[in-house]
């Protein structure tokens, strides 16, 4: 098994938009590498990166893989990724642990919509990107169409290094104007042949030639000096210069290929041997704390977990990236997360799901390994005496929720250890189990994103489930004052129950003084744990109710605000003043003035104006301009209010407030609006009045959903 050092390693990741080529591409490096000796197909459901059998069902890439190639003394670790935003925390995983990026552009689509918001990713990380043009071979293929509007999109630092000479059917051959030759491929692909440039051709070579060095030295200033001086730069300054440039995400080289037919992608992996940097030259990975740790081979071993798969049969499969020093088998390593100390057993290089056992990593490289009793995706694990934690990958907040429920009676358990192996795999998904709502909530990235977890249910987990659109967290309130006596009064043999309290309700603000009239014996202030106040006055005088009885008076308030009388929401912000009764010297306890407490609260309520209360999103949506009137009459449509609009590259940022309640509806209308373009982030804002008529809606569902349970 050879062995790399960590100059010798690169790592790469796919990006582009779904359809663009990203699994055909990576099937056509390993062939062209020797990793396999026939290259698999999407459509016949055999390429190494897609072996799921939801991707071979859907046909498409859901999950990031990782695979390998050994290129001219390299070892290039390419993770091939999805291309739809609703899958991002399997995009983003991925482009933590590369140095390059390698974006794919659909000759006859030109730059589609995943392409755009993957590219806001990389630039957010300042990943070094080359961008393919894919798909040459295609009858509609417009190589110049599809580099203008990249560069209308990403800026004019795109550079092309190749242009197609016959784009179309009888696509076969590019000019390389790095290099200053023409690659013409045989029928089959593969290995080309380098040909002078024609002369049909070398005007349009030169000036593009031109145009290349221009651009690097414009990024170099000692490179600069040296094309005044000389009117030229040599193909090792190009290359350098390049180098340095992708270092930075200043410049983006744009090659040629057609991954179906085999062409360009050896030139492509030549290029990222050759000029794309290694992690020892990208810039330390940080810790939590904050220190740089270099990516240094001699140094202590640290291994970061970027992901987690749960394979059948087999166990938790942890794929890590060595951050430094070098992985042996028989190692242990502290979890410096969880404190628990791991032995590594078994090491891997991954082709798609075929595991290939090696002795060692060095750092840099990127591997898997089985079994590791308690350390999850975002751990850290370090030699001892080493302690570090690196900054973890930072998911997208969710913008999709359904509550989910097994259908099958004694599975609950099941389904929650289902759910919890979901989140293991996938950390953008989060799983809220609502005590208010009682429902088991899902939150995710997205309907298709929701799909995928719908069918992993299903399929792998084999449970039954039904998806739900989940309920509103809503509070109910008063906004009038409201008194009543209440008596609760029941015989059955032996000692009864007897309790009788006068009382009155009011709502309160933050600057609500206390009750005149009233003689306050005692005062409790509670700030609610689902948010706003009770305040329970005690005004019993000449002992009609004895001291201790008020708790649990209290405590009857509590259990109702708890489930309020309008739709079973928490109530808040409400005063509650306890003024005169009666007991009884034997009847009277404890559960008579709590039950007592309840009812009469419950009886003021809904004779207090009572108002419902809905929570209020703060929503930013990223929108390509040309739709952002769209966008403007959704919201407005939504019953929601625009706060704010900034421009943003080619996008727009829209700020606005949207209630919680309009949000399912309101991310159908802009996902079709913009067709997946779109980007939204929300988090709660605060609560505000439901409209009267809407009000009267949701406590009439709420009393036909009592009915039927």
């Amino acid at each position: 098994m050879l062995q790399f050092d960590s100059k010798h390693v690169k790592n790469v990741v796919l990006l582009g938009h779904t359809g663009s080529g990203k699994t055909t591409l990576a099937e056509a490096m390993l062939f062209e590498s020797g990793i396999i000796n026939r290259r698999g197909t999407v459509e016949e459901k055999n390429t190494i990166a897609d072996y799921t059998d939801i991707e071979h069902e859907k046909g498409k890439t859901l999950f990031s893989k990782l695979v390998n190639s050994k290129w001219k003394g390299y070892k290039i670790n390419i993770l091939d990724t999805p291309g739809y935003d609703d899958l991002s925390g399997e995009i983003i995983s991925a482009m933590r642990v590369s140095e390059c990026g390698v974006m794919l552009l659909n000759a006859r689509m030109g730059v589609e919509v995943g392409t755009d918001i993957i590219w806001q990713y990389t630039d957010e990380f300042k990943l070094p990107v080359i961008f393919a043009v894919n798909q040459l071979d295609h009858e509609q293929a417009d190589f110049d169409k599809t580099v203008a509007e990249a560069k209308a999109h990403f800026g004019n630092q795109l550079v092309i290094v190749q242009y197609p000479v016959n784009q179309g059917p009888n696509f076969n051959a590019v000019i390389d104007v790095l290099n200053m030759v023409m690659y013409q491929y045989p029928s089959d692909g593969g290995k080309p042949e380098k040909l002078p440039i024609p002369d049909a051709e070398k005007e349009k070579a030169k000036q593009l030639h031109q145009e290349l060095i221009e651009t690097i030295a414009a990024n170099d200033e000692r490179l600069m000096e040296n094309y005044f001086e000389k009117g030229e730069l040599n193909e090792d300054e190009m290359k350098l210069g390049l180098h340095h440039s992708l270092l930075k995400h200043e410049i983006f080289p744009v090659f040629c290929v057609s991954a179906k037919l085999n062409m360009g992608g050896g030139r492509l992996m030549g290029f990222i041997d050759n000029v794309c940097p290694s992690a020892y030259e990208m810039p330390p990975q940080l810790t939590i704390d904050n220190r740089e740790i270099p990516c240094d081979d001699k140094a202590k071993t640290a291994i970061f977990i970027y992901k987690t798969v749960s394979e059948p049969h087999v166990g938790e499969l942890s794929f890590f990236k060595v951050l430094s020093g070098t992985i042996k088998v028989g190692d242990e390593l502290t979890n410096e997360e969880t404190g628990q100390v791991e032995k590594i057993m078994q090491l891997f290089e991954m082709e798609g799901n075929k595991r290939i056992a090696v002795d060692e990593l060095t750092a840099g490289d990127i591997g898997a390994t089985l079994k590791l009793k308690n350390t999850h995706t975002n751990n850290t694990l370090h030699e001892k005496g080493f302690p570090i934690s690196i900054q973890p990958i930072q998911f997208p907040s969710p913008t999709f929720s359904m509550a989910v429920e097994g259908t099958k009676k004694g599975e609950e358990e099941k389904l929650s250890a289902a759910l919890h192996q979901l989140v293991e795999e996938d950390p953008s998904i989060i799983v809220e189990v609502s005590a208010e709502l009682k429902q088991t909530i899902i939150h995710c990235q997205g309907e298709l994103h929701m799909a995928v977890i719908k069918w992993k249910l299903e399929n792998t987990h084999k449970l039954a489930v039904d998806f739900k659109k989940p309920k509103v967290a809503y509070r109910e309130t008063i906004q009038a004052e409201a008194e009543t006596t209440y008596r609760h009064k029941k015989q059955s043999g032996g000692a009864g129950q007897f309790g009788e309290i006068s009382m009155k309700i009011f709502p309160i603000t933050a600057d609500t003084a206390d009750p005149k009239g009233y003689p306050i014996r005692g005062k409790e202030e509670i700030d609610l744990p689902w948010g706003g106040k009770l305040i329970y006055y005690n005004c019993i005088v000449g002992g009609a109710i004895d001291a201790r009885f008020h708790p649990s008076i209290l405590k009857g308030v509590m259990e109702k605000m708890q489930e309020g009388p309008l739709t079973g929401s928490h109530v808040q912000d409400v005063g509650v003043l306890v003024y005169d009764g009666k007991m009884h010297a034997v009847d009277s306890n404890d559960l008579s003035f709590k039950i007592a407490g309840m009812m009469a609260f419950k009886e003021n309520f809904v004779n207090a104006n009572p108002q419902l209360l809905e929570p209020i999103h703060e929503v930013i949506i990223v929108t390509p301009d040309e739709i952002t009137g769209g966008i403007m009459s959704a919201i407005q449509s939504h019953r929601s209010m625009v706060e704010g609009m900034d421009a943003e590259g080619h996008f727009t940022k829209i700020k606005a407030l949207i209630p919680i309640a309009e949000m399912h509806e309101f991310m159908g209308t802009v996902r079709s609006l913009s067709q997946g373009r779109a980007k939204l982030n929300m988090e709660f804002s605060h609560y505000e009045k439901v409209p009267y008529e809407i009000q009267q809606e949701v406590i009439q569902s709420f009393k036909e959903d009592l009915v039927e349970v």
